[in-house]
């Protein structure tokens, strides 16, 4: 249930317990001062005359809490959609696909702009980024948090960029001149930008080549670990043949 159900729900749940507590309250009253003249005043008038006042009471308060919730504004419905892309990123090859759909939705917002070329780019610098920073450790982390606060910025750029390009044709006269210096600064600036993350994911990825890489030898020791299983399993492949083969053999026949 989205937050603006739970707004009229919980609103009409205590638009209905207002009205109860009033009719409860307003009729308990009734009884008391109907009632109190005819018998006089007894232990049953008193609980009449406390059930009447705290009924009055608890119906002022729902009516108080009423009208507090109803000042205040309604949220916004969320779109079907809002909510299907929450439900399936819960899972991972959901979350992929979400992603891929909103990838591929601002790429086409993006069609016949300047910086199409750029936004490329820049979509593929950030997935190899993603792929290089599970294995950025130490130093590397900070990297990817970088990483992380330029892709937000660029991509924010990016499409403001665009946005000032579209309105382009809309302008008149000097209206028209500053658009278009706005926009090639903005266009620039977008694409400057993305060369400087270019260059730290390059970066990144040296360092994850380099972290990699033995502090002696040019090969892991991993590398000499899977030669020597391969040879011993080689020379008992060997082994087994030959016994199979020696114990198969026919012997030479005896000279007679």
């Amino acid at each position: 249930m989205d937050e603006r159900s739970r707004y009229f729900r919980r609103l009409k749940r205590l638009r209905g317990s207002a009205r109860r507590w009033s009719v409860l309250g307003g009729g308990l009253a009734a009884a008391a001062a109907v009632l109190t003249p005819y018998a006089g005043i007894g232990v049953a008038d008193a609980v009449w005359a406390a059930a009447a006042g705290s009924s009055v009471m608890l119906a002022w308060w729902r009516w108080s809490d009423h009208r507090e919730l109803a000042a205040q504004p309604a949220p916004a419905p969320s779109l079907p959609e809002t909510r299907l892309a929450a439900a399936l990123e819960r899972f991972p090859a959901g979350r992929t696909v979400v992603q891929e759909v909103r990838r591929q939705k601002n790429r086409f917002a993006l069609r016949g702009s300047v910086i199409a070329d750029s936004w490329d780019r820049l979509e593929r610098a950030s997935q190899t980024m993603a792929g290089l920073a599970g294995r950025l450790t130490g130093e590397g982390e900070a990297a990817v948090r970088e990483a992380a606060t330029a892709e937000r910025w660029l991509r924010d750029l990016g499409q403001r960029a665009a946005s000032v390009e579209r309105a382009i044709p809309l302008g008149q006269g000097g209206r028209r001149d500053a658009l278009v210096e706005s926009h090639a600064g903005l266009a620039e600036q977008f694409s400057e930008g993305v060369e400087a993350f270019e260059a730290l994911v390059a970066a990144a990825a040296s360092y994850v080549a380099e972290d990699g890489q033995p502090l002696v030898d040019t090969r892991h020791p991993a590398y000499f670990s899977l030669v020597d299983a391969a040879d011993r399993l080689r020379g008992i492949a060997e082994g087994l043949a030959e016994l199979r083969t020696s114990e198969f053999r026919t012997p030479p026949a005896a000279a007679g």
